[in-house]
């Protein structure tokens, strides 16, 4: 299987696990600069070189070669299942992509009409986000009326895939610490260009694509919703000590512990 979703700087320096949703295009864009003294001219998920990505034949062996050896810095990063889960809706469903076209070309859009879900003009986000709750769900847990997408699909099965290959995470950070968790992976690894990041801007590939959310992030989560939200993400509550009693905080309620992350997810 090897280590898919997993990018590496040009120069060996670190290794990342990419989960969709959790700052993959800041910190992809951090990672290149890190080695070549400036930005990626354009969405880092495009570039074809400059970084390694498993998803290039040519990238393969110097990724496990470093994954195997664990002589390489190896992290990733998490985000709160409600807020991830919300900005999937907004960015998947309701958005038009950079190709401007609807996300997967029409099969997102027909499979959504089976749930009632109309995300044209001026709808209600609630009702709408909710019915996409019970397609994610269905597609999570049951592979209808589709695979699950990796946006929506849990970050423990992202992550775990790196674990259970023979690789060994240093961090596991939260997007919602994020200058800190990431100024601790370089704190940690060499790097050519030394990176600031209090100066460099962030790169939200998916801002715009969608309608702006209009209420706060509770308010899209009642108690069905809630429990639906747990069936799918419980892991990913559990391992990542986020807060599935309270929708509206989105910080981590306790730390994280990398053993037990490497004990589960590593079956």
């Amino acid at each position: 299987m090897g280590f898919p979703g997993t990018w590496m700087t040009e120069s060996e320096s670190v290794v990342y696990r990419v989960v969709p949703k959790c700052a993959c295009s800041t910190i992809g864009q951090i990672m290149y600069f890190s080695d070549h003294g400036e930005f990626f001219d354009g969405d880092i998920h495009d570039a074809k070189s400059g970084i390694h990505k498993w998803a290039q034949e040519e990238s393969h062996q110097p990724i496990e070669e470093n994954v195997r050896d664990k002589d390489t810095f190896a992290f990733t990063f998490v985000r709160n299942p409600y807020t991830r889960i919300l900005s999937s809706f907004f960015d998947k469903i309701c958005g038009i992509q950079r190709n401007g076209q609807r996300y997967r070309g029409n099969l997102i859009p027909q499979l959504a009409q089976n749930y009632g879900i109309d995300v044209e003009g001026d709808f209600d986000q609630i009702a709408m986000f909710r019915r996409f709750l019970l397609f994610a769900r269905d597609t999570i847990r049951f592979r209808k009326p589709m695979d699950p997408d990796i946006h929506w699909s849990s970050m423990a099965g992202h992550i775990s895939t790196f674990v259970a290959n023979g690789g060994r995470y240093d961090r596991i950070l939260w997007t919602e610490k994020f200058n800190e968790g990431m100024q601790d992976v370089l704190d940690h690894i060499p790097v050519k260009v030394p990176v600031d990041l209090g100066s460099m801007p962030r790169f939200n590939e998916s801002e715009g694509h969608g309608p702006q959310r209009a209420h706060p992030v509770e308010d899209f989560f009642d108690d069905l919703s809630m429990h639906l939200v747990y069936e799918i993400y419980k892991p990913d509550f559990n391992l990542f000590s986020y807060d599935f009693q309270n929708p509206a905080n989105p910080l981590p309620i306790g730390e994280i512990d990398l053993e037990e992350v490497h004990k589960k997810l590593g079956d």
